[in-house]
């Protein structure tokens, strides 16, 4: 028997009873009671307050707002799924258009170059919001890449209002992460920043320099 066994038996052959979790209260991170209208402010405020950028559409417009945005910004590049309804409906706006659509559904070493000096910026869909903190949670797929997000100067973000829940716990609990716990889920709070030993911040300095959030409406 091992070392590791015999200390396994040990703490199942207990004198005073097998082991049990302790009680816990998760009252403190959940139970805010916002209505959907505040969900949204709140998320909007924190959210822009680190310099993320809110852009209001409804789901019948909101690849209208794309295209002004990438036009906007000056965008010729973008990397975007296919699979996922997000990048789909977007291909299918943009085909005609002058952005070269960048398939991001690859080996990421047949496309690492092409993605760090040519690619201007990533379309991703999210899974929703968190109000009290105004972060995004994304759940990567190989459809939607991780890189899509952490890589290109700008991350535009497709969120829809009604996914935006009160706290983290709220959206793990609503979205059962207990019984499939994502192994690469991302929290987003605004484009990437950093801070020197003086903590002066600075952003943009390893990733996304903008964070353009499109929330859709009904």
């Amino acid at each position: 028997m091992s070392v590791r066994d015999r200390i396994l038996q040990r703490l199942r052959e207990r004198a005073d009873g097998a082991l049990s979790a302790p009680e816990s209260d998760f009252s403190v991170v959940t139970g805010r009671g916002w209505d959907a209208e505040e969900r949204l402010m709140r998320f909007e405020r924190w959210i822009a307050s680190v310099h993320g950028e809110v852009i209001h559409a409804s789901r019948a417009d909101w690849t209208e707002h794309l295209a002004r945005v990438l036009r906007d910004k000056g965008v010729r590049r973008l990397a975007l799924g296919r699979a996922h309804p997000v990048p789909a409906e977007a291909r299918g706006a943009l085909a005609d258009g002058e952005v070269e659509l960048v398939d991001a559904d690859r080996d990421i070493a047949t496309w690492r170059r092409e993605l760090f000096d040519r690619v201007e910026a990533g379309l991703t869909s999210t899974g929703g919001g968190i109000a009290e903190t105004g972060s995004l949670w994304l759940w990567p797929t190989a459809d939607e890449p991780r890189q899509l997000s952490l890589v290109p100067p700008i991350h535009i973000a497709v969120l829809d209002a009604e996914a935006i829940e009160d706290t983290l716990f709220d959206v793990m609990e609503r979205h059962d992460w207990a019984a499939g716990m994502p192994t690469n889920a991302l929290m987003i709070s605004g484009p990437s920043k950093t801070a020197d030993i003086e903590q002066t911040l600075a952003y943009g300095v390893h990733g996304p320099r903008e964070l353009i959030v499109l929330v859709r409406h009904p």
